[in-house]
């Protein structure tokens, strides 16, 4: 008779990843593309406004933005 409990991990196994976990990691993304890269080759109307609302924030992290 065993005793012991069977605590293998089947490899196989799929983890599954909520819908929201996605948004949230999209919203991420965007937000750190928004905050290091952005200077207005992407975003034309309103991609001054962005930048000089992040221009400080790049300074600080140490992202050339000029």
């Amino acid at each position: 008779m065993n005793t012991h409990w069977d605590t293998t991990i089947d490899p196989r196994e799929a983890i599954a990843i909520p819908a929201w976990a996605w948004l949230v990691l999209a919203f991420a993304l965007a937000t750190v593309y928004a905050l290091t890269m952005e200077n207005g080759a992407t975003l034309k109307a309103g991609a001054s406004v962005l930048h000089e609302f992040f221009h400080d924030g790049r300074h600080m992290l140490g992202v050339p933005c000029h």
